[in-house]
């Protein structure tokens, strides 16, 4: 039997762009676990478990926000300063900081380069990888400083922060919420500013903005000029399904929170109505895969927390720093089975037909999320005592990379911290990406198989 060579072996773990991807996020987890680890990065100056550093540092690249230890306290200076250095590169993309400080350095970008920053970021083609990096640099660099701006003046007015401190708190939680990891300072995250829209708000629409993606982003600002001048919008359908889908489930989300939570006196009840459909959005809005909560996840109804797990495993945008099977699977699903009602023979949605590889990437996607959320579920549960409803949304929110978190978190044993750190990475990535970069090599049919019909329901 051949042995493969070091060039092969090198080819087989780096040359499809997916799977260098992967090894990447990889490599950026185990340098976060082992700075995590360091004496210096805890408030006590004593070194940190593995498993609680590696925890912390797959939550942080991968934007989720679930923790196991508190983050404001446990952790020094230097510890935070490492959270938030892994949540600008995790939610900025490797292989896209990469590729951008290659541009920067020598102003020119190999083709692995630009194959896996076009792979990381969905871009068209090669020639849109300079343009898309910049881009993606400029949207982020401008939305984080604007919204920590925003909040530190509103920290420094309204509760007394010191200059520095307000600055400080504005900058994290800034970066934490376009990149939608979720990570708060507070121990009580954000539920002392349930009252606050100029706290909320802002972190709301920084959310939003992360979660729409970045593709999404960069077209409205390039089409903003040709819709002055033409008066014409000229969206593609990818925006246009993010955007319609976005909307309707912020509107949904928002709605069913202040339904089902209005009368709890642990949530919604605590307050008055303008105060609760402003926490009723803030809670949609964080199901887009945030994880921040201004209300006591803990207190809320079993259908609420049913409902969230809906919107979590749903997601935000494709390409940006949400997680979940993204909206615009949900949308092609949902327009595959209005027309398989309807007897139509192919789907159609907005003027255009979708393609049957398009139906089937988000089939295999959804199944797989189901899968791997079912299948952890029940290996939490096997090892635990705890409730059905607060595992799966644990699960959920991990898989999701939300970060959103009933409180048990920290009261798995350390093998089900390890099953929920191997969700947030494989939910980060998406389980397409995941299998493709294993894939040895693409595989073609070379021939047909005599079609049959097995009986369906």
């Amino acid at each position: 039997m051949a042995v493969p060579t070091a060039r092969a072996r090198h080819s087989l773990f780096t040359a499809h762009p997916a799977r260098t991807v992967v090894v990447a996020f990889a490599v950026v987890v185990a340098l976060g676990t082992a700075l995590l680890a360091l004496p210096i990065s805890a408030e006590g100056g004593t070194a940190t478990g593995l498993v609680p550093a590696l925890f912390t540092s797959t939550s942080a690249v991968c934007v989720t926000g679930l923790a196991v230890v508190d983050t404001g306290t446990y952790w020094s200076g230097f510890g935070e300063g490492a959270i938030l250095a892994l949540i600008q590169v995790g939610g900025f993309g490797i292989m896209t900081m990469a590729s951008l400080l290659a541009l920067l350095v020598s102003g020119k970008l190999r083709l692995r380069l630009q194959l896996t920053a076009q792979a990381e970021t969905k871009s068209l083609g090669i020639g849109d990888v300079r343009r898309v990096l910049f881009g993606v640099a400029g949207t982020t660099l401008i939305v984080e400083l604007a919204v920590a701006a925003i909040l530190a003046l509103r920290l420094r007015s309204g509760y007394g922060n010191s200059v520095g401190e307000a600055a400080y708190l504005g900058y994290f939680h800034a970066v934490s919420a376009f990149n939608n990891a979720g990570f708060g300072l507070h121990a009580d995250n954000l539920t002392r500013y349930a009252q606050d829209p100029w706290v909320t708000l802002p972190v709301a629409v920084a959310v939003i903005l992360g979660g729409i993606g970045f593709p999404v982003l960069l077209e409205l600002l390039r089409h903003r000029h040709r819709r002055r001048t033409t008066g014409r919008r000229n969206w593609t359908l990818h925006t246009r399904l993010t955007l319609i889908t976005t909307v309707c489930l912020l509107a949904v989300g928002t709605l069913l929170t202040c339904l089902l939570e209005w009368t709890n006196s642990r949530t919604l009840g605590l307050h008055d109505w303008p105060e609760k459909l402003l926490n009723g959005f803030f809670h949609s809005t964080m199901t887009r895969t945030a994880g921040f909560n201004a209300l006591d996840i803990g207190a809320m109804q079993s259908s609420t927390l049913l409902m969230t797990c809906m919107l979590m495993f749903i997601g935000g945008g494709s390409a940006g720093t949400a997680g979940g099977i993204k909206v615009t699977t949900f949308a092609v699903l949902a327009v595959a089975i209005i027309a398989e009602v309807r007897g139509e023979p192919t789907s159609a949605v907005l003027g255009r037909r979708l393609a049957p590889h398009v139906l089937r990437q988000a089939l295999t996607v959804a199944l797989l999320g189901v899968g791997l959320v079912m299948t952890a579920t029940l290996a939490l549960l096997s090892m635990t005592t705890l409730a059905f409803d607060g595992v799966l949304f644990e699960v959920v929110s991990a898989f999701a990379t939300v970060g959103l978190s009933t409180g048990i978190t920290a009261d798995f044993p350390d093998a089900g911290q390890v099953i929920l750190v191997l969700l947030m990475f494989i939910g980060r990535l998406g389980p397409i990406t995941l299998v493709s970069a294993l894939a040895l090599r693409e595989r073609k049919r070379r021939y047909e198989l005599p079609e049959e019909r097995p009986v369906i329901g």
